[in-house]
């Protein structure tokens, strides 16, 4: 988290924080994102959510789909709110993703989307594969785990 102290730019706008409880993050990948004027005075101000949202390769271009960005009250132009937003990735990048997909339960699931420390909008895509239901009931027993272990140490320590 030394990001923050020594970038006054770099923010967290919205965070997927279930992707990482539903899915096992293979690797992620850096993505930049094309938006109208509107999209980023909205983002500035943090109204958005990736919750349910996922990116999909498409005639050779990586989109993110059903992404919420707020409209911005004070828009001449405004934008539509659910709209599919184009990824900007390299092209090696684009046919790695694609490979991916084509694998067997891989999919992309949109981690977190930010300011960089330049104050461009960036977005973190991981490529991951669906838990099933004992993957997750493990997940959370390590989880629990951890923190009893945490309490023990902090009443012992």
């Amino acid at each position: 988290m030394a990001k923050t102290a020594e970038n006054p730019n770099y923010k967290v706008i919205a965070e997927n924080r279930r992707a990482r409880y539903d899915y096992a993050i293979d690797s992620d990948i850096e993505c930049g994102i094309q938006l109208m004027g509107s999209e980023v005075k909205s983002l500035r101000t943090g109204q958005s959510n990736i919750a349910e949202s996922y990116a999909a390769v498409d005639e050779g271009e990586l989109w993110l789909v059903n992404s919420y960005i707020a409209p911005y009250e004070q828009a001449m132009f405004g934008h539509e709110d659910r709209r599919r937003r184009k990824l900007l990735v390299s092209r090696k990048e684009l046919s790695d993703l694609w490979n991916a997909t084509q694998r067997k339960g891989m999919t992309l699931v949109p981690l977190v989307m930010y300011f960089n420390h330049r104050g461009m909008a960036k977005v973190k895509i991981g490529i991951a594969k669906g838990k099933k239901v004992h993957d997750k009931r493990e997940t959370e027993a390590k989880r629990d785990w951890n923190r009893q272990k945490q309490r023990l140490m902090k009443d012992h320590g």
